[in-house]
């Protein structure tokens, strides 16, 4: 038996066991527990300390199981899962009988994705059921995309935590809810609009200002959220360049993320002008700079184009606080 089935059997039992195992997909890393197990998805929020009226998505092994785990699976949840699965896409579908209250925020409607990373689809192969898996960070902070992140933030909380490496994507997945007739983007991520709508034709995008209005809760859909413990402010290049000169200015006490460097401010990381690289390195850069306990983080805005638009999510929701 090689090491990695040894390590997967051994992720399988604890999770039978209601334990919580971390483990790798190509978007973050998830905190995992069996998604038909109350008393592990009890253990899964307290550790996270997630309000238990915030949804998690249950992750498969296959788009096969689709049927399994939603009432009733539309013609487009079809197609997109044939295009984008295993990936970074999550369907909201009406949820099962059995699929428990806990693990929907009360919802009739239940998230569901395939993860497109090999030790994840190795672990729920061998696993055979739904495993929940939101990002393995404390609520509302940045999510981790190294192993190391995950046994610096919980330790002993964590039964297991599988070592895939640097995730590829960086960022969480697109959702899109089908549970309605008509398809609406309730966060939006690397897989774009144009590209869901190149498979299933129009659909909306929730701009949801408060939880009082009449669309499905899902994972990260709160004003606050991905945020590092060091307060964060987004800036445009011109103010960030003029802050860089100003004599006023604090430098040593600031972090700054940038698309290029300026001089004088030695707590300056610069990031490539592409978004798919920007996702891939986007948490591990700010928790490297909040690592540094400053005063502030600045981070230069990415451009406002289709491109972006998952990464200034998660970047306006970390300065929201």
């Amino acid at each position: 038996m090689n090491k990695d089935m040894t390590i997967i059997e051994q992720a399988v039992d604890l999770l039978q066991s209601g334990e919580l195992v971390a483990f790798p997909t190509e978007t973050v890393y998830g905190l995992g527990a069996d998604a038909s197990n109350p008393a592990a998805i009890a253990r899964l929020y307290a550790a996270k300390g997630r309000p238990t009226n915030h949804p998690v998505i249950v992750h498969l092994a296959d788009f096969g199981q689709l049927r399994k785990w939603a009432s009733s699976v539309p013609d487009d949840a079809f197609k997109l899962a044939e295009r984008f699965w295993p990936g970074p896409l999550t369907l909201i579908l009406p949820k099962a009988s059995h699929v428990l209250g806990e693990i929907t925020g009360g919802q009739q409607s239940v998230g569901l994705r395939v993860p497109a990373h090999p030790l994840a689809l190795q672990l729920l192969k061998a696993f055979g059921g739904g495993v929940i898996a939101p990002s393995a960070n404390k609520f509302g902070r940045l999510s981790p995309t190294r192993a190391e992140d995950v046994r610096s933030e919980f330790k002993d909380e964590v039964a297991l935590v599988l070592d895939g490496g640097p995730c590829a994507v960086g960022i969480e997945s697109t959702i899109v809810d089908l549970s309605k007739p008509q398809a609406m983007i309730l966060r939006p991520g690397m897989i774009e609009q144009s590209e869901i709508e190149s498979v299933i034709g129009p659909v909306l995008v929730s701009h949801k200002q408060s939880e009082k209005e009449s669309i499905t809760r899902a994972p990260g859909d709160l004003a606050s959220h991905y945020a590092p413990t060091t307060p964060l402010q987004l800036v445009s290049a011109e103010e960030l360049n003029r802050i860089a000169k100003s004599p006023a200015a604090d430098l040593d006490r600031t972090a700054v993320l940038s698309f290029s460097v300026a001089p004088g401010c030695c707590n300056w990381i610069v990031a490539e002008n592409d978004p798919n690289s920007f996702a891939r390195d986007l948490y591990q850069n700010l928790r490297q700079l909040d690592k540094l306990k400053l005063d502030k983080i600045l981070v230069e805005t990415p451009p406002q184009e289709p491109h972006w638009e998952g990464i200034l999510d998660r970047l306006n929701r970390a300065a929201a606080k």
